[in-house]
């Protein structure tokens, strides 16, 4: 019998993070201990900032190891890295640049700007990237990342893959170009379906009453479970754990964890 996914939910922001800080470390030690490397691929929006909080501050519960660290982008704006719409550089404000210097530097893969112009090409070299750190295309189907920390829009949305978007169906590709996304920048680059929802551990943060509608959705109903992070949570179940306060999970009759990991 299939396992769900884990919701759990906290009354604020400083008692999320701290249990995210529990679970992004149980992933780095056994990470670690199997194969010396700890391989995360994070996204944009909210989620920065709350890593920050939640993996900056010493809680006296072992080291994070960032010296051990490969951080990969589940998707990526087509513009140059210190764009304001960048990912990257909202992670590199929120965590990097605020690392601590004995707790090490984590290996960075961003995009690669020669390529700005050309989205397919932007696609095809960062794909190339996973190819070269993970294995070769054809020894492996999919890369699969020791953890993937992912956020969720108003409309289910999640990575850049979007509602009804016909890139949902694509299980070839590792990374995927978009030309029209409908949130802008237009152009993106984005794990495919398959790869975001093959992470040995996948967590979604979501805060704010703004996503207690599409929670619903994608907890309590048919529809909602084809949603992008819908079809996440039926692709990979119990490896999925969402970190969510109770403004988002309010009126969601899907039974959530409150308090604690």
């Amino acid at each position: 019998m299939p396992k769900p996914p884990n919701l759990y939910a906290f009354e604020g922001t400083s008692q999320l993070a701290a249990s995210l800080r529990t679970f992004v470390l149980d992933a780095q030690h056994s990470s670690i201990e199997r194969h010396n490397v700890f391989r995360v691929a994070v996204s944009g929006g909210s989620l920065p900032k709350i890593l920050g909080q939640a993996l900056l501050q010493d809680h006296g519960d072992g080291k994070v190891q960032f010296d051990k660290w490969e951080i990969y982008y589940a998707d990526e704006r087509a513009v140059p890295l210190d764009h304001e719409d960048s990912n990257h550089r909202l992670v590199q404000e929120e965590l990097l640049n605020k690392i601590p210097a004995e707790l090490g530097k984590p290996q960075v893969f961003p995009i690669d700007v020669k390529y700005l112009d050309d989205i397919q090409e932007l696609a095809d070299q960062y794909e190339q990237t996973l190819v070269s750190r993970f294995a070769a295309k054809d020894s492996v189907r999919i890369p699969i990342f020791d953890l993937i920390l992912l956020g969720c829009g108003p409309d289910g949305h999640t990575c850049s893959l979007f509602p009804g978007s016909p890139l949902l169906r694509e299980n070839e590709a590792w990374i995927l170009p978009i030309s029209d996304s409908p949130k802008p920048p237009p152009k993106r680059i984005t794990l495919s379906l398959p790869v975001a929802s093959h992470g040995l551990k996948i967590g979604f943060v979501a805060t704010g009453a703004g996503k207690k509608d599409v929670l619903k959705q994608i907890f309590d109903t048919e529809e909602g479970r084809q949603l992008p992070c819908g079809l996440i949570n039926e692709i990979a179940q119990d490896r999925v754990s969402w970190f969510v306060d109770y403004s988002a999970v309010e009126g969601v009759s899907f039974p959530a964890r409150r308090g604690s990991l």
